[in-house]
């Protein structure tokens, strides 16, 4: 196996003219097609006046500098794992800095996954509620329900067919962005003046209920998470220069909405969509056909993200076990078949809940707001890492708590709206992260090591014993012993004990969870030569866990360097096969001789259901099943009190 060291494993993470094209399909879904719903949300139901649109177009203005450009494009981008970016990745950077930044990590991933569920419903659902200008009474649910559930049905099969045209949608769509703005800029060209802070500052302390129009205000920003999650797509280089040209784009069809507006002053929105208003009549249902395939590529990319995001939580194991398949050969393509069906019934959920855009728009928010904060926190202690100097650093921390606790303020007052739904979702989400990684440590301090060199007499005994039928040529056991010379107790009782397994060669492999995302090495320690051998595969948090595939491959390497042989275990002379595998996974099993404290039964309750309910460990490890043994052992967290049975009569026979 080889370990690709080189953090640019993409060949258009390298600033090109190809590689910008790419990033404009990938990268800016969500933020891109922001223009569709947040001007509606900051105006919603109020009468349009000068201080609510310059404010509001200000306020935009501002936080996609300060947030989006300075703190995410600037700043987090610089926070890299080999080239990959995301919150699980800037957590595998800082993690042994602090224990407790798990829980940061663990409750940012779970607000990330849940809010993500309404970004197709309200991205789509305001793409095609611009058809209502043509025809008021049309009813776009069954619309918006048949294309969410294309793009689910689509993703067994992989993107990279769709994803070429992804790259000239997109670019036409922030182009049409631009020209739809400038056009509306000309005949109200004062608007430019919105660009002064001072118009956002007086909308928000002025207007009434100005503080929570910043919950609308917000959406303007929600991609920009997803936006450091795509960095091992594209490259830093591409998505900072690509971002002048989309930031140019938005701004100008958000002044371009706001100079619409200007012309309506005085009236109400009644309903109106002002991205859609502002389009020549001519030209609206081209404008709308634009707008959904935008919005169609804003949730791939968002379901894209999901699925990395669960399959690193995974790998970190901060969730259970899920099958990963990989539907094309481009590396970072992947498919979790359950997570398709959560998002998807998830978000249909959504949009039967809410059935209009502007419903969404009151829950929409809420939760990454939560995940913009976590990610404040880790980025801290990664400009620690770095060795920042720390006034800079409790500059940094102390501005973004307090703009985006502002923010998160503000969408609370969503709460009742809507907002509990993503809560409670992503509520789910953190509680089973947190009983995965509860069950974990409470096995992992239970677990018994014993020494394997101990053992190595009775292993060699036991392989040599012709009266005992041989169990396999390579019996392989999966091990969490990180030491060469330790083993778990319930391997040996395996073995040993249980039902005495002879073999011509015993395999204890441990994986190795790297914190670098594509690491591919391995270590080989020879205990008793031709008899045992341990393994230690470093894999990274974005490697599949083939092992079946990779012991092979290490077998045949030390046949092929010398370091085992095999032939006299064979009577075919020359014999170029390398013997027959069983693969042995001893999993814990609750025992009935626990007393547990509530809390910790309720967490392993959780722990062994929801393992019941997700992949077997031999999909997960990669394993052929016709080779996989699976034994089951008891786990004796706390031993009940002895208990004493009362002899009532002593049982002689009669006379």
């Amino acid at each position: 196996m080889k370990s690709e060291k080189n953090g640019n494993h993409s060949s258009h993470n390298a600033l090109s003219m190809g590689g910008l094209l790419i990033t404009l399909g990938i990268i800016y879904g969500d933020i891109g097609t922001s223009p569709l719903y947040v001007m509606k949300a900051i105006i919603d139901k109020s009468q349009i006046n000068e201080l609510l649109v310059y404010g509001g177009v200000s306020a935009v203005f501002w936080t996609l500098t300060f947030q989006t450009t300075i703190k995410y494009v600037i700043l987090t981008l610089r926070a890299d794992n080999k080239g990959e970016g995301g919150i699980f990745s800037l957590y595998t950077l800082v993690r042994r800095r602090a224990d407790w930044l798990v829980m940061v990590a663990l409750v940012g991933g779970a607000m990330l996954l849940a809010d993500g569920i309404i970004t197709p419903p309200i991205s789509v659902a305001s793409a095609v509620e611009g058809l209502r200008i043509i025809s008021p009474e049309i009813n776009t649910i069954p619309i918006v329900v048949i294309i969410i559930s294309l793009l689910f049905f689509f993703q067994r099969l992989g993107t990279s067919i769709v994803g070429k045209f992804f790259a000239p949608v997109m670019l036409l769509w922030f182009s049409m962005l631009a020209v739809l703005g400038i056009m509306q800029i000309v005949y109200h060209p004062e608007i430019l003046k919105a660009l002064n802070p001072m118009y956002a500052y007086r909308m928000l302390v002025e207007t009434p209920n100005g503080f929570l129009l910043l919950g609308a205000v917000f959406l303007c920003t929600t991609g920009a998470e997803a936006l450091y999650s795509d960095l091992g797509h594209c490259g830093r280089p591409n998505i900072r220069v690509s971002w002048v040209f989309v930031k140019i784009c938005l701004i100008l069809n958000y002044l371009g909405q706001a100079a619409w507006l200007m012309t309506q002053e005085g009236n109400l929105l009644s309903g109106q969509n002002p991205f859609f208003a502002m389009m020549p009549p001519g030209f609206l249902i081209i404008g709308v056909i634009i707008a959904t395939f935008a919005a169609i590529i804003a949730s791939q990319a968002l379901i894209s993200g999901s699925f990395t995001l669960v399959s690193e939580a995974i790998k970190l194991g901060l969730l259970p076990k899920l099958t990963i398949k990989y539907p094309s050969v481009i590396k970072g393509q992947l498919y979790i078949p359950a997570v398709n069906t959560f998002l998807w019934l998830g978000c249909l959920g959504i949009v039967f809940y809410f059935r209009e855009s502007s419903n969404m728009e009151a829950a929409y928010g809420l939760a990454i707001t939560f995940t913009m904060l976590m990610t404040t926190i880790l980025l801290a202690f990664y400009l620690k890492v770095k060795r920042v100097p720390m006034p800079i650093i409790v500059l940094f921390t102390t501005f973004y708590i307090l703009l985006e606790g502002s923010f998160l303020v503000a969408n609370m007052f969503k709460f009742l709206h809507g907002g509990y739904v993503t809560l409670f979702l992503s509520g789910a989400l953190a509680i089973l992260m947190y009983a995965k990684l509860q069950a974990k440590l409470i096995k992992r301090e239970l677990t018994t090591y014993l020494s394997l060199g101990e053992h190595l007499g009775q292993l060699k005994q036991l392989s040599n014993d012709v009266d005992i039928p041989k169990y396999a040529t390579h019996l392989v056991y999966l091990t969490t012993a990180v030491r060469y010379d330790d083993i778990e107790q319930k391997i040996l009782y395996s073995i040993l004990q249980s039902q005495p397994k002879r073999a011509d060669l015993y395999w204890f492999v441990h994986i190795d969870v790297t914190d670098e995302p594509y690491t591919m090495d391995y270590k080989v320690k020879i205990l008793a030569a031709e008899d045992v051998v341990k393994i230690t595969l470093k894999l990274g948090f974005r490697v599949q866990q083939g092992v079946d595939i990779y012991v092979r491959q290490i077998v045949a390497d030390m046949i092929q360097s010398g370091e085992i042989h095999l032939e006299n275990k064979y009577h075919l002379a020359n014999c170029q096969e390398i013997g027959d595998f069983k693969f042995v996974i001893v999993n814990e099993t609750m025992s009935n001789e626990n007393e547990l404290p509530i809390i910790k039964q309720l967490v392993m309750d959780i722990y062994f259901k929801v393992n019941e309910l997700t992949t077997s460990p031999e999909k997960w490890f990669g394993i052929d099943s016709s080779q996989v043994v699976v034994e089951n052992y008891p786990l004796v967290i706390k031993p009940m009190e002895a208990i004493r049975l009362k002899r009532t009569h002593n049982g002689s026979p009669s006379k």
